[in-house]
């Protein structure tokens, strides 16, 4: 079978499902070479910045292997960021989702909410409120994803830092992408 007979869905049989589920299967498994092919092509940035999103991502990743964090930290400092390309104005929310069937729920929920903290850095030059983040006061994570912004985020803005290559996250993408997904345990 190359391909399905029905048209819609309520009419597949049992055999076109397993069939398709196989497929899918190993379409998943190949989601850390799409990423990292994607993040490849993240050379260009927004107008006025000193450097591409990707040297951004880099920089933050490097930031937090060279500051010993967990492999899975790694991994979402790299792609914290992935959802500026196609969800500028929900870009947290978009890398959150990739991340989410493989990281924890502490990891999950700091790049989640980390584009609301780190406008503290900012938003009060642009007539916006700076302590938006101070509504998670008391949650449990609070302070972690204050201190991703702080050691991993604002800071990796420079042209004269020497990150590690995208060559060099790899492996750790592709061990982060093919565990069990958190929602099957």
């Amino acid at each position: 079978m190359k391909k399905v007979n029905f048209t819609e869905m309520k009419n597949g049989s049992k055999d076109e499902y397993l069939f398709l589920d196989k497929l899918e299967k190993e379409y998943v498994g190949e989601t850390a070479e799409r990423i990292l092919n994607f993040l490849s092509r993240m050379t260009t940035t927004l107008e006025g910045y000193k450097i591409t999103r990707l040297e951004h991502s880099l920089q933050s990743a490097t930031r937090a292997f060279r500051n010993n964090e967990s492999e899975e930290m790694v991994v979402a400092c790299l792609l914290h960021d992935i959802g500026d390309e196609l969800a500028p104005l929900n870009h947290s929310e978009y890398a959150a989702s990739v991340l989410k069937p493989y990281v924890s729920e502490k990891t999950h929920w700091i790049i989640e909410k980390h584009g609301e903290f780190q406008m503290y850095y900012y938003a009060h030059h642009l007539g916006a409120d700076r302590f938006k983040r101070e509504k998670y006061k008391g949650h449990k994570y609070y302070q972690d994803t204050i201190n991703f912004c702080e050691k991993y985020d604002q800071c990796s803005f420079d042209p004269e830092y020497k990150s590690m290559s995208l060559e060099e996250f790899a492996p750790m993408v592709k061990r982060i992408f093919a565990r069990k997904p958190y929602s099957l345990l």
